[in-house]
């Protein structure tokens, strides 16, 4: 038996998130009806992750066990024939059998997308939150050293975690801002990123993290508040979750 490793992008927003579920559609199961259609045998796909409905990912890696012989540089071709266009595969390795895509992850980095001008970009609109009203942004980046490090997220996870530890810690948390591609002359921030390195991450918590942060934008809470927040672990205290369609899974990293 072989354990191979999949690199695999996609748009979320026509799927019901990564994991199966009865009679809808989802990247699980689309990607293992490709497996199906290559190897004539039912293969379970891990995932690093399972990102929501409507979010989206660069690089989720996904690994399953197979007795096929197909080699891995045949791999991505394969599957791509069998997938629809907006789930695309583009790496394929063989690893240890004792790799596994979640437990064996040693960081992931999710990236949250803002446009912040007045008028939507119509080729993004499904990748990023239109956010058309006024940002503060320097307020917004003084705001996240202080989610950097080990802490209790309660407060920035949905009620509904089932996670017994709401520990998590988090390696880098940065915003870049960048003008959007000919529309220069458009008022308004252009678009933001929130990109947030860590261990793991809670239900909902990039997505409560980002909601903060556009509240501190927006004057309603104000940079400290966000420490204040983290301390109080309490998720009346922050602000609301941002939308799904601007985030992304970015980057997973392993030992190797």
């Amino acid at each position: 038996m072989r354990n191979v490793r999949l690199t695999v992008s996609y748009d979320g927003s026509a799927y019901f998130g990564f994991q199966s579920q009865p009679g809808k559609d989802t990247i699980q199961a689309r990607l293992q009806s490709a497996l199906r259609a290559v190897t004539g045998v039912e293969t379970t796909v891990i995932a690093s992750g399972r990102t929501d409905a409507g979010v989206h990912a660069r690089a989720q890696v996904v690994n399953f066990i197979t007795g096929s012989s197909i080699p891995a540089g045949r791999w991505c071709r394969a599957l791509n024939s069998y997938l629809p266009p907006d789930i695309v595969v583009w790496r394929a390795e063989d690893v240890p059998l004792e790799f596994h895509a979640r437990k064996s992850a040693k960081r992931k980095t999710y990236c949250y997308a803002i446009n912040g001008n007045r008028y939507a970009d119509v080729f993004s609109k499904h990748t990023q939150y239109h956010h058309p009203g006024p940002l503060n942004v320097q307020a917004m980046k003084d705001a996240l050293p202080a989610v950097v490090g080990e802490h209790d997220f309660t407060s920035f996870c949905s009620m509904r975690t089932g996670c017994e530890s709401r520990i998590r810690t988090i390696y880098e948390a940065r915003l870049e801002q960048e003008e959007v591609p000919g529309m220069n002359n458009v008022p308004g921030t252009g678009v933001l990123r929130v990109f947030l390195t860590g261990n793991g991450f809670l239900y909902h918590m990039v997505r409560i993290i980002t909601g903060t942060l556009i509240s501190i934008g927006e004057g309603k809470l104000s940079s400290s508040d966000m420490r204040r927040i983290l301390e109080a672990r309490d998720r009346t205290q922050a602000g609301p979750t941002a939308k799904a369609q601007g985030l992304t899974l970015w980057e997973v990293r392993y030992d190797d």
